[in-house]
């Protein structure tokens, strides 16, 4: 069982073929059966003949960030309720880090993740990481695979575009995940490198080594700047997206943005950054609107960019449980949070939030009570019994407390975080005006901040450890910054994950999967990452 989601994985990504047949009905990309050169405008041609096939190739993509169960197979038919598509990611390196506090108990999924036994070769998490992003890797090698690079074509070039932000994200995803930073990193193993053009020659060796990381950020560049190509052609051929759960050529700046700030090219962040404010038209939610409940709804909420769009109908919200907002909501009727005590906030983050930040209400204070929260919102968190600091951030479905439907929209990306990457990068030019001006119009109008390039950093860090709480994305600052993990005086209530585990640790780098490590010939055990036993707790410093 373990080879075939081995082949399912990773090395089916070179059966991308296949998709490619089920279009043109030839046994190579470039190649017809007879030997003949496919011509450009014969790809072109099966699409126009295809629409309704080349729209569900990307369709397919997006709806791999929102699945029940998708590794149920590889765990020999046991369904894990932590095993929901990219939210999974989401709520384990949030747990892995520093500021998604909660108690490990019999209602906690993310037991593993908070305590680091995630990181086993062998463990569920390990292998939901890996199996999600490589799945997701090869539908988007498909969608690339079946569409001309030189298409002119706007909606092509919109689908081509897709597939390769998508490839990219993933790409990126994976190389934070299993290697260190990439500054100073440049020649380190990454992960396997499969894309639309050498999956034949992986195929026929049976397998593909660690790519570097500078081969790997090298790839993740490409897919991006020829997504910005495509999507500004297409938007002038009138293709845009239809809602957000699709890559835009904001989102495409946006995931540039991010690339170019975890490489330390800072003026190339703040650079895209500024694009995708600019390409967005989106502004952050205002100091009234963050002061209320929210995160429900991607098509009301402008200030987001990108997420992933839940349906009522949806397998994960049918499940009642198997879902995000099961894990991560405090206002559901039904879901695991409730039962679980809830997540919590670093006590020492929260308690560095001035009360002149409406940000503060986004979790309930020392005395169980958020003044951002309507009295029916309150008494239902006095209902449930949360314990301090508890989130309130993230609203229910149609914002009915107590719903039992778990259908909240997610956020990927949001246009606060653009302005947060445009600060640090005007920070390392020691300029703290932009981190000023953001705070004090959207968050904190009492904010005032200045320092050296090296605090302003640290304090944007600071700034995107409040903002994007509980969004997937702490533990690659966390990575970005050569940070380590410290918990100590963080409230964490088992004393079995209080830990300081020092920057560049073996344990904070996931392993390749055993599954992976048996199937494929060309990774040998001396090829992964180095076992490292799981931290030893510390005494708490509070």
């Amino acid at each position: 069982m373990k080879k075939y989601m081995k082949n399912k994985n990773l090395l089916s990504i070179i059966a991308f073929v296949s998709f490619v047949l089920m279009f043109a009905g030839c046994s190579d990309l470039d190649t017809l059966p007879g030997g003949d050169e496919v011509t450009s405008s014969q790809k072109e041609d099966v699409y126009d003949r295809n629409p309704d096939r080349a729209e569900a190739g990307v369709n397919a993509i997006f709806a791999q960030f929102n699945q029940f169960t998708p590794n149920k197979d590889a765990f020999g038919d046991v369904e894990r309720h932590n095993d929901i598509g990219y939210p999974s990611i989401m709520l384990f390196t949030d747990a892995n880090g520093n500021d998604v506090v909660s108690e490990d108990n019999g209602y906690n999924w993310m037991g593993f993740n908070l305590e680091f036994t995630d990181r086993s070769y062998t463990s569920r998490e390990v292998q939901i990481v890996w199996n999600n992003f490589y799945s997701m890797i090869y539908t988007a090698n498909s969608v690339i695979g079946a569409n001309d690079p030189e298409t002119e074509d706007p909606t092509s070039q919109y689908y081509l575009a897709q597939g390769l932000s998508a490839r990219a994200f993933s790409y990126f995803g994976l190389a934070q995940l299993f290697q260190f930073n990439y500054k100073g990193n440049e020649s380190k193993p990454a992960v396997p490198l499969v894309t639309d053009k050498n999956a034949d020659e992986i195929g026929l060796v049976g397998g593909a080594p660690r790519a570097t990381v500078e081969e790997v950020y090298t790839q993740i560049l490409s897919d991006l700047n020829l997504a910005i190509e495509l999507l500004e052609s297409a938007e002038k051929g009138g293709v845009t997206p239809k809602d957000k759960r699709y890559v835009s050529l904001a989102v495409a700046y946006g995931l540039r943005a991010r690339v170019h700030l975890t490489m330390h090219k800072y003026p190339e962040a703040g650079n895209d950054a500024s694009s995708a404010i600019t390409e967005s038209g989106a502004e952050p939610s205002s100091l009234d609107e963050a002061s209320k409940l929210s995160f429900i709804d991607a098509k009301e909420e402008d200030n987001w960019m990108w997420g992933i769009i839940i349906a009522e109908t949806d397998r994960v919200v049918t499940s009642g449980i198997v879902n995000w907002y099961s894990h991560m909501g405090s206002f559901n009727g039904n879901g695991y949070s409730t039962v679980s005590k809830g997540l919590q906030i670093n006590k020492k983050l929260y308690k560095s939030i001035p009360d002149s930040d409406v940000r503060k209400g986004w979790w309930i204070n020392e005395n169980k009570v958020s003044y951002n929260l309507t009295e029916e919102q309150q008494d239902f968190i006095d209902g449930i019994g949360y314990a301090p600091f508890t989130q309130v951030k993230f609203g229910p479905y149609k914002n009915e407390v107590g719903t039992s439907t778990n259908a909240s929209d997610i956020p990927l990306m949001r246009i606060e975080e653009m302005y947060l990457i445009k600060a640090e990068a005007d920070g390392m030019n020691g300029n703290s005006g932009s981190l000023e001006s953001f705070i004090q119009e959207y968050r904190d109008p009492d904010y005032t901040f200045s320092g050296t390039a090296a605090q302003i950093q640290e304090e944007v860090f600071r700034q995107r450890r409040i903002e994007l709480w509980g969004e997937g994305l702490s533990w690659y600052d966390i990575m970005r910054l050569n940070k380590g993990v410290d918990r100590r005086g963080g409230g964490y209530p088992n004393a079995t994950m209080i830990f300081n585990i020092p920057s560049g640790s073996d344990i904070l780098l996931w392993r390749i999967p055993e599954a992976e490590i048996q199937a494929n010939p060309v990774i040998s055990e001396a090829d992964n990452n180095p076992s490292a036993p799981a931290p030893s707790p510390v005494a708490d410093n509070s």
